[in-house]
């Protein structure tokens, strides 16, 4: 760990904040003002906007097959573009830089190409580039296997190597820039009576960006919590203050509802008729588990009318349902399961809050809030400060904009909304 008594500072600048050489130029001299408020600054860029998706479309055109580990490769050359891109901006603006790739940084990941798992970091190269009054700048998403192999953390994984290089380093604050002011109730796009919040905790984050909300990386969000990271959410395009991330010791008020999130990108698939035996449940799953495949909600009904026979329902996401259903197909042929049912037009609405903790009778409102909309609900699932709800996919718009007039604009969010 560096030394914490020096002011260290780590930034991150999403893919629009570079999407072009004005935009470059414009971070470059946001990033020399920020210089001079610290005694060392590491900057961690995304590729360009559109950049990503380019080369997969690029992969797509010249071969039909996912090579994960050539596409590691291809794909983190859009940020090692995008770091050499700025640190020659930062030079021509006056600011000693050095731009630093994964491998170089030392980066160390697990090997699993494509989603790789951050395992350690070593700041020694980083910490020669502040030695020598220069900025750090870090090409996110990337790192580095055991065997030298080039692997890539996910989508959204420069947040993560933004905040865990902050971990590394014990900065006193990881700044995320993105395109957005800060962290909203819900999304604007969708709900325009959406405020910005001022604080959130790092387990309301934490949940809102694991059912949709799409502002930080579910991982970025675990490790700053871990670390107790200051991680502040801001727009790259005004000097407004955004959101701050914080230990929930730092928060002024439990509110009651901090936000409302939704995900389009669902799919429930239903096996009916299942024998209501010891360990089927652990062979269904198992067997999703074995081939990658992430289940949301599950629930487990008995079926009218049959002895001995149950209904196993849950949700995994779009990209996965195809699989799932072959998966449970061969499962509901070996074991005499009666057929197997799947849909993708349905959606995922959430509320969020630290107050639900301490405050009976917030999932008898959200459903009440819905039956009143004549939304009907597929399926239910609850942590102690989430509550979410399956629904058709074309009613997801409705249900947001009911549940947010109810639990936010009604004054649910207290104090932290500015």
């Amino acid at each position: 760990m560096a030394d914490t008594q020096r002011k260290l500072m780590v930034q991150k600048y999403g893919g629009t904040s570079v999407a072009d050489a004005a935009r470059f130029r414009a971070v470059a001299a946001r990033i020399k003002e920020s210089r001079g408020l610290c005694d060392g600054l590491a900057v961690v860029v995304s590729a360009m906007a559109g950049e990503t998706n380019r080369l997969l479309d690029l992969a797509k055109g010249v071969s039909g097959f996912s090579y994960e580990r050539e596409l590691d490769v291809l794909l983190a050359s859009g940020e090692q573009v995008a770091a050499a891109l700025l640190t020659m901006a930062l030079i021509d603006n006056g600011v000693p830089a050095v731009s630093l790739l994964g491998d170089q940084v030392r980066i160390a990941t697990d090997s699993s190409f494509g989603r790789a798992r951050i395992k350690s970091i070593d700041v020694t190269r980083v910490e020669e580039v502040f030695a020598q009054g220069a900025v750090a700048v870090v090409a996110g998403f990337q790192g580095v296997d055991a065997d030298h192999n080039i692997t890539t953390l996910g989508r959204g994984g420069s947040d993560m190597s933004a905040v865990a290089l902050a971990a590394a380093l014990g900065a006193g604050l990881c700044e995320i820039y993105t395109d957005v002011a800060g962290v909203f109730t819900t999304d604007p796009r969708i709900c325009p009576r959406a405020v910005k919040l001022n604080r959130i905790s790092y387990d309301e984050m934490l949940e809102l960006a694991g059912v949709g909300a799409r502002v930080l990386q579910t991982r970025s969000v675990e490790c700053a919590s871990r670390y107790r990271v200051p991680v502040h959410v801001r727009s790259s395009f005004s000097d407004e203050e955004g959101t701050w991330v914080v230990p929930e010791d730092q928060i002024m008020e439990e509110v009651l509802v901090s936000g409302v999130a939704y995900e389009r990108d669902e799919a429930k698939v239903t096996v009916h008729g299942l024998p209501d035996s010891p360990g089927l449940a652990a062979s269904v799953f198992g067997a999703l588990a074995d081939a990658g495949v992430v289940v949301d909600m599950i629930v487990q009904t008995a079926t009218i009318g049959e002895d001995d026979r149950t209904d196993i329902t849950f949700t995994v996401g779009n990209k996965d349902l195809d699989k799932a259903i072959e998966i449970m197909n061969g499962v509901a042929s070996k074991v005499g399961a009666r057929d197997v049912i799947s849909s993708n037009e349905v959606g995922k609405v959430s509320v969020v809050g630290l107050g639900m903790r301490n405050h009976a009778g917030v999932a008898s409102r959200m459903f009440r809030v819905l039956a009143d909309e004549g939304i009907n609900i597929q399926m239910i699932s609850t942590s102690e400060i989430k509550i979410s709800v399956i629904v058709d996919a074309a009613l997801v718009d409705k249900a947001v904009n009911a549940l947010h007039k109810t639990f936010i604009n009604g004054g649910a969010t207290g104090t932290q909304a500015g």
